[in-house]
């Protein structure tokens, strides 16, 4: 089958490169039995793969049953997957299939794997193995013949690692992985997707959509859709509804985006492009608009800078406990754990503290300030004699800079000041090195998501592990 027929078919809309390897790699699975596991955000169309997967094979004139593992409640999702006899518990009046034995044939896809328990990961991993089960309250061995798609948003490596997910299961289920890419990281595809739904509800609802402004189309491309494809639909179905017969500007679709969903986050907010559009109607956009883009600018800006202190405080107090430093505790805030660098106790400490070496990564060094107008008490300090605040002095390093160290820790010895994203990217490599790699330790730790890790890693090209 052609690879723009079978998309169309299966409603894997765009032609960017990144769905056109995910397609060319269904293509390649479908017609064969092997098990396939769908990771990406949620909202990327999971179950849409699954479904087209489903409906390339040769099991596609049978049934496929589609399975939310983390919307069933521990105590009953064994009788859901297997099923149970007349009598094994309270309430059981029958005996019922279960949905490996309704799948008997086809496929059973099973969303959000990471989220079944540890007891039913077991009789996961021996269907995988033989296809054998055992209903609830029954020692009678049952046969399935089923093709298994699993999917999942998170990382089942780092389950495996926390105790959470069986390793034999994760190797039993990534046979064949494929990624599905976030929709802003293949925004070529946003506005076709999106006529795409326009359409599918202007027919539903007996609805005429008059379009929308270049400006509006920017935006469209240029927004983070932290929903991804299931926000673009929702948008789409509501201008169609609400906004019927009207043509849309930017402030009007500006209304149906969430933006801007918690503080000291920018992942929602609209990505700033040099190029919005280059026609004519680039020079007639108003001083109100480019006012706004500046003003959402400084904002990401301003996050990005709380994040780092934030990253830094957390990183540092982990790495210093008070038993291996007592003044570290004083340092950071009497008794607690700082959630920024601004919570330091001004009348602590009345002068310079002595360097603290953890291993030599970057030779960080503590200071704080007499001066309730200046609360940041944390400074890099490395060659410098003296300091930028109330000219205090440092004590200076003799030691001779180690070729085999990080550039980030040159900077902080030299009198270069390191960059933003610089600093940033040393503090996610330190936490991750001591946290051999578990992202969820080293976001918590950071004091930012799991998301934003992974965003932050995308940013600065590191190795996920």
């Amino acid at each position: 089958m052609d690879r723009e027929v079978f998309q169309q078919q299966f409603g894997l809309l765009g032609s960017s490169d990144a769905l056109r390897q995910v397609v060319d790699k269904i293509m390649q699975v479908a017609k064969t039995d092997i098990t396939v596991l769908l990771q990406g955000e949620s909202g990327v169309g999971k179950d849409v793969t699954a479904r087209a997967i489903h409906g390339m094979s040769h099991r596609k004139h049978n049934e496929l049953i589609i399975v939310n593992c983390g919307a069933i409640p521990e105590g009953i999702i064994e009788s859901e997957l297997f099923g149970h006899e007349k009598g094994a518990f309270t309430g059981a009046n029958d005996t019922r299939q279960g949905y490996f034995e309704k799948a008997d044939g086809g496929t059973i896809f099973l969303d959000e794997i990471g989220d079944t328990p540890k007891n039913v990961q077991v009789k996961l991993l021996r269907i995988l193995e033989n296809g054998e089960f055992f209903r609830v309250g029954s020692s009678k061995v049952q046969t399935t013949d089923v093709r298994i798609i699993a999917a999942t948003n998170k990382d089942l490596w780092e389950l495996v690692e926390e105790g959470s997910f069986r390793e034999d299961l994760y190797y039993r289920l990534d046979t064949v992985q494929i990624y599905l890419p976030a929709l802003r990281d293949r925004s070529e595809d946003i506005i076709p997707i999106f006529r795409n739904f326009v359409e599918h509800y202007s027919r539903k609802y007996d609805s005429v959509f008059r379009g929308f402004s270049d400006e509006a189309k920017a935006l469209l491309s240029s927004y983070r859709w932290p929903g991804n494809i299931r926000e673009l639909r929702n948008v789409a179905e509501q201008l169609v509804v609400l906004e019927k017969s009207q043509f849309v500007d930017v402030d009007t679709l500006r209304k149906y985006l969430k933006g801007r969903q918690s503080i000291g986050s920018a992942d929602n907010l609209p990505m700033l492009q040099e190029n919005l559009d280059n026609t004519d109607n680039r020079n007639q956009q108003s001083a109100h608009q480019g006012s706004e883009l500046i003003y959402r600018a400084l904002l990401e800006m301003s996050n990005d800078i709380g994040d780092l202190k934030k990253m830094l405080a957390n990183l540092v107090y982990s790495l210093f406990s008070n038993k291996n430093n007592p003044q570290l505790p004083a340092l950071l805030g009497v008794g607690g754990h700082p959630s920024t660098l601004d919570n330091v106790n001004e009348n602590t400490h009345n002068g310079p503290t002595n360097p603290i070496d953890y291993s030599n990564p970057g030779h960080i060094k503590l200071d704080h300030t007499h001066s309730a107008h200046n609360q940041d008490a944390m400074s890099y300090t490395g060659r410098h004699q003296k300091s930028d605040i109330k000219g205090e002095e440092f004590e200076p390093y003799d030691e001779p800079i180690d070729e085999d160290e990080d550039e980030f820790v040159l900077q902080l010895k030299g009198k270069e000041i390191p960059s933003l994203e610089e600093t940033e990217k040393f503090l996610i490599q330190k936490a991750l090195e001591i946290f051999d790699g578990n992202r969820r330790k080293a976001s918590e730790t950071l004091g930012i998501s799991e998301r934003t890790l992974y965003r932050k890693l995308d940013q600065f090209g590191l190795e996920k592990k």
